[in-house]
Order: C-alpha cells, then structure tokens, then sequence
C-alpha cells in the first residue's frame, strides 16, 4: 500500500512595498526580511522586487516591525561591530595616507615594507 503524503500550505501574507524602480509592489512574507539592530532597536526591511529584481532595503519605524513580523516576515537581529569600541590611537587617515598606501601597493615587496618596523615617524 503507497503511502499518501498530503501537502500543508501555509497561509502568507501578502505585503505592499514600494519598489524606487516600479513603484508599488506585492510581495509576500517569504519575499520580505527585516532587520533590527541590538544597539539601538533601529529596524528596516529588505525584499527583492519581483518585477526588476533590485534589491531594496528601507528604514522601518518599531510599530512596522511589529506588523512585519507578526505577519510571518522573517527576522534578524544584528549586533554592531566590536572595532567600534576599540580605542583609537595616532592622527586620523588623511587622503594623501591613502594616496601613499595605494602607490605602495604597486611594488611587489609592499608587504615587507609595511611590515618592517619603522625607525622614524616621518619621512622627508
């Protein structure tokens, strides 16, 4: 005797979004993330338009998170950086030090010169 699967489907809500390309879309909530930071509770939502298929990610205000969510929208919460809370030591980057650091990406022995230690701080 065969065994009979039977199929459930799920129930999805279907989401207005505004595409910056097409305008109004309809997504679902599989189409649909949202994201909040640990930090600050800031949210947004990121979906992929089904028409152009550009990414688009938007701020969100709590009460749409909540909606969001509630409506099966996946969520993620992400954290900041650690390197945000590490301090800073020395002068700030300027873009003439950038401008330095690409030319020395040019040579072939770049990593030996960024890894020898330094007898001066500024070089005439």
């Amino acid at each position: 005797m065969p065994l009979r699967r039977e199929r459930r489907e799920t129930l999805v809500a279907t989401i207005r979004a505004s595409c910056p390309t097409c305008g109004d879309v309809e997504l679902t909530s599989r189409d649909v993330t949202v994201q909040v930071c640990a930090a600050n509770n800031q949210g947004s939502y990121a979906f992929r338009c089904p028409e152009c298929t550009f990414a688009v990610s938007k701020l969100a205000e709590q009460r749409i998170v909540d909606l969001l969510v509630s409506s099966g929208v996946r969520l993620s919460v992400w954290n900041m950086p650690a390197e945000l809370e590490e301090p800073r030591y020395g002068p700030a980057i300027s873009y003439d030090d950038l401008l330095d650091f690409h030319l020395l990406l040019q040579d072939d022995d770049w990593f030996q010169k960024v890894a020898a230690p330094s007898t001066s701080t500024e070089e005439a």
